[in-house]
């Protein structure tokens, strides 16, 4: 595969040095951008991050944390932009639900099993459960109908959004996964790039696969 340069829209001093490792791993490479335009881009990778404004989805703050509406914006822009040009959009975690959001969907603001979802305080790894995924999903086609995620959120996708439809949920009925019905637009709430290579885990599965497929659809659609 060639070096595929993917465009990850955040603000300066994100952390995103995971989703870089991962895509470097797998011979892409990831570029930080305002997502204005896609030229020279293969794809668009939305990652994990702070929760968005819920009035982006019509909803009063009651439980939101660290929202930065530019951010939002800034991604809600790209994914017009990158849409807009046919090419392929992953949704990691936060980038998961602006998915939603994009599409007219909403959040859910706190989990009311967030502690099955979120890091313990002071612990460095994720928690982990089981999922399901919809049979002839993305997901099922790649790991089968039940494995194992990682977590870390205290949110999670309500209605997924014209067009979007649910995949993958975990025991408790959390949204795990989206995908669209015809565009090339992925989401999952875990985080594969924790789940591969130097963060691999054997109780989990391997994240690169997914990041693997994402890469395959920019390729194919250059």
């Amino acid at each position: 595969m060639s070096r595929l340069k993917i465009a990850i829209p955040v603000l300066p001093g994100a952390n995103i040095a995971n989703y870089l490792n991962a895509l470097s791993r797998l011979g892409a490479e990831g570029v930080v951008t305002d997502g204005k335009s896609a030229e020279g881009y293969a794809g668009l990778l939305l990652p994990g991050g702070w929760d968005a404004d819920p009035t982006l989805y019509g909803q009063k703050n009651v439980a939101c944390q660290h929202v930065n509406r530019a951010l939002d914006e800034m991604q809600l822009r790209a994914m017009d932009v990158f849409l807009s040009a046919g090419k392929p959009v992953l949704g990691i975690c936060r980038g998961h639900q602006m998915i939603a959001v994009y599409f007219g969907g909403s959040l859910i603001q706190d989990l009311p099993t967030a502690g099955d979802h979120s890091r313990d305080e002071g612990s460095p790894e994720d928690k982990v459960h089981l999922t399901t995924a919809e049979k002839d999903s993305f997901l099922e086609r790649l790991y089968g109908e039940r494995f194992a995620v990682n977590s870390s959120h205290h949110q999670g996708v309500d209605a997924p959004g014209k067009g979007m439809r649910i995949i993958q949920r975990s025991g408790d009925g959390v949204v795990e996964g989206i995908e669209h019905e015809k565009l090339p637009v992925w989401g999952v709430q875990w985080h594969p790039e924790r789940m591969c290579f130097d963060h691999a885990r054997t109780d989990i599965v391997d994240g690169s696969i997914v990041i693997r497929m994402f890469l395959n659809e920019c390729q194919r659609r250059l």
